[in-house]
């Protein structure tokens, strides 16, 4: 019944930084800061979900293929390779080292 308890009030807490991001006056969001801050927070959110998902295994940190598909996609983006190689070159290193029992 725990976990119930916990989805409600998830949900009900998600429920109220809607509305309060919904209520907030117009001259607030016009603020550069506060533009910034909306401009940056999903790419920070999607960094650390990414992180969590490929450094965890939900329990403890770990580093296997797919330490090494985000390695060689960070690679490939520090080379400006095209987003579709980026993409190709994780797939294949995280296939290879897992294949090569990573």
């Amino acid at each position: 019944m725990n976990v119930w308890i916990a989805i409600a009030a998830t949900a009900v807490g998600c429920y109220l930084v809607k509305y309060l991001g919904l209520a907030a006056p117009a001259g607030v969001l016009e603020r550069p800061l506060v533009k910034r801050l909306a401009a940056l927070l999903p790419v920070a959110l999607l960094a650390a979900l990414t992180a969590q998902q490929t450094l965890s295994d939900g329990r403890y940190p770990v580093l296997d293929a797919r330490a090494a598909g985000v390695a060689a996609a960070a690679l490939a983006l520090v080379l400006r390779a095209p987003f579709l190689l980026v993409v190709a070159g994780a797939v294949v290193v995280t296939a290879g080292v897992r294949a090569l029992g990573g």
